[in-house]
């Protein structure tokens, strides 16, 4: 008999009850399912609390209003659970992958990402993704008996192939750095094949959320006005029109808020319409069968598609180009060049708890400096930043 009752569920989706456990073994909770306390233990992770001081586009001392990483990933959560609801999904596990999805994200955003990246060319490189993987593996030692976060190998694969597929074949799994093939030893996380439709429903939320709610941000910031969008991106200024014609004597920033709520309305209809479309073209009876068709099942139409590449396309015009994000890029990349250089070469001015790294071992090390800071905050890189390169400063 099932310990948890999934009558609501669809047969394809992830079962509570058939989960392939942990890698490292632990008693069952007598309330809560598998996925249920991989979120929880997501939530309750040092790495997670830290998102609220990362990056999404504007640095986190610019102001109060704009999201963070933590306010992203709650937001992604949101959409993901209300998704698999329709979709008669696991909501848990679908909730788990989206929390998850930016614990390894370094401070400033993509910026942060490439300087870490290029510094740690020759010795594995850098990926968020891959550091996500890191995080719930390793770095989090918060439990007695083991590192990481022991989640379910549901949980994981949707983090480590959210995207779909790592590799297309075995044969090229000895080309892929030595993260993913630590995660893969002794816990098969079947690299070539795609993961859930909660890890699915997961990854395409991240998109609706990004999407949307930068373009909150940067009329908030007044980066671009609602003219300028309807100028460029009209499907999104009819959403707007429509608003001011049925609401002419509330504010701007009414407007804004509930035009920006229609408009996430329209692509999560979509995503859920499309997805059942390709879930009745291929009629998956399994969570395998879904990992085995060889094709994604949770997506937008070809019309969303277009239109998301049109306000892709402004976004990266007028906001993520912009002059003042330029600036705030270019300090970020010299933040993290200048600490990752000093922290290399003078191991000694880590702070105690980060000086337990063998200094013969220039591998270990090059991770070690790597591993600190991606875990900083924005506001916390640019204090370490000053105490270590402002004379004035004190330590």
């Amino acid at each position: 008999m099932d310990r948890f009752d999934i009558s609501n569920q669809a047969s394809y989706a992830s079962n509570p009850n058939q989960s392939r456990g942990r890698r490292h073994n632990e008693s069952e909770s007598a309330f809560r399912t598998p996925f249920e306390r991989d979120r929880d233990r997501v939530i309750h992770s040092s790495s997670f609390r830290k998102l609220k001081g990362k990056t999404q586009v504007f640095v986190a001392h610019e102001g109060d209003f704009y999201r963070t990483r933590l306010t992203h990933s709650l937001e992604v959560s949101q959409i993901a659970r209300s998704v698999a609801r329709r979709l008669k999904l696991n909501e848990d596990l679908a909730e788990a992958c989206a929390l998850s999805h930016d614990l390894g994200h370094p401070p400033f955003g993509h910026t942060g990402e490439h300087v870490l990246d290029e510094a740690m060319t020759g010795w594995g490189g850098f990926d968020h993704n891959a550091q996500t993987i890191r995080v719930v593996t390793k770095m989090e030692q918060i439990y007695p008996h083991f590192d990481g976060l022991n989640l379910t190998w549901e949980t994981l694969e949707g983090t480590v192939k959210h995207n779909g597929p790592l590799i297309k074949s075995i044969s090229e799994f000895d080309k892929l750095p030595e993260v993913w093939k630590s995660i893969n030893n002794g816990f098969d996380l079947n690299l070539t094949s795609f993961a859930s439709l909660e890890a699915q429903v997961a990854a395409v939320s991240d998109d609706i959320a990004y999407n949307n709610h930068d373009l909150d941000d940067g009329l908030h910031a007044e980066i671009f006005t609602v003219e300028d969008v309807s100028s460029e991106v009209p499907w999104v200024g009819e959403i707007f029109t429509q608003v001011m014609e049925q609401y002419p004597k509330v504010s701007p920033n009414r407007i804004k808020a509930e035009a920006i709520r229609r408009l996430i309305g329209i692509w999560v209809n979509d995503l859920v319409n499309e997805t059942k479309k390709r879930i009745d073209k291929y009629a998956p009876e399994t969570a395998d069968d879904v990992r085995n068709i060889g094709v994604p099942l949770v997506g937008f139409s070809e019309d969303m598609l277009v239109k998301a590449a049109l306000l892709r396309k402004f976004l990266f015009a007028k906001m993520y180009r912009h002059w003042k994000v330029n600036r705030a890029r270019s300090q970020a990349r010299r933040i993290v060049k200048e600490l990752f250089d000093v922290f290399v070469n003078e191991p000694d001015t880590l702070p105690p708890m980060w000086q337990n790294i063998d200094l013969e071992d220039k591998a270990k090390l090059m991770r070690h400096v790597c591993d600190y800071i991606s875990g900083l905050t924005d506001d916390f890189a640019i204090d370490e930043h000053r105490r270590l390169f402002n004379l004035d400063r004190t330590l």
